[in-house]
């Protein structure tokens, strides 16, 4: 189906443009969302008509999203969720769950659609994705995922988590405990006999 592009669409067209998509993209998505008018001479005649209307609509748009960028880059999308032992999480992290958290700690709303994620996140670690604000407006952002706050702190530390180093971890804090310890009971020693040399 031939269409005129009323908005610009990533890897589509800019505004103006008349392109040939399938018919249910265009059914489906382009024509009930506004986004394009199907491509007839008289439709022709009344985009140009609308045109300096659509041109100035699409510039406040991205001026809008250009507004946003630093709330997206500098949004801490930390997503704490049930993993194995293996690191595989219990369910995934999709393109909504970026979208709504985006909301919540960002106060910046897009759709699903506009988190350039590809498949959902499957485990644990920092994934790299990008926001798009608009098609000219795209913001790289890094999303964490791990089990606890401390594990997600981690890796924004930039450490990498290996599952089953917890417990070594435990182990050596435990460890470094045990000769602060010591020192105190030599300490009370030393003062034992201190007082028996005095005696």
């Amino acid at each position: 189906m031939k269409v005129i592009l009323t908005e610009k669409i990533t890897k589509l067209g800019n505004i103006g443009d008349a392109v040939e998509v399938k018919t249910g993209f265009a059914r489906n998505f382009l024509l009930p969302n506004g986004k394009a008018m199907r491509w007839t001479r008289e439709n022709v005649a009344l985009f140009e008509a609308k045109r300096a209307e659509l041109v100035a609509r699409e510039a406040a748009a991205k001026k809008e999203a250009e507004s946003h960028v630093d709330a997206v880059k500098n949004a801490k999308l930390h997503m704490i969720r049930q993993a194995g032992d293996t690191g595989q999480l219990y369910g995934s992290v999709s393109s909504r769950d970026i979208a709504r958290m985006l909301k919540d700690v960002a106060n910046v709303t897009i759709t699903s659609a506009q988190v350039l994620l590809g498949s959902p996140i499957k485990s644990i670690g920092a994934f790299d994705t990008k926001i798009a604000l608009h098609p000219d407006v795209v913001v790289p952002v890094k999303v964490f995922v791990a089990q606890t706050q401390d594990e997600i702190d981690a890796l924004v530390a930039g450490k990498v988590l290996t599952f089953g180093t917890k417990k070594v971890e435990e182990e050596t804090t435990a460890e470094e405990e045990k000769p602060a310890e010591k020192p105190a009971e030599e300490k009370a020693a030393e003062e034992k006999a201190e007082e028996s040399k005095a005696e």
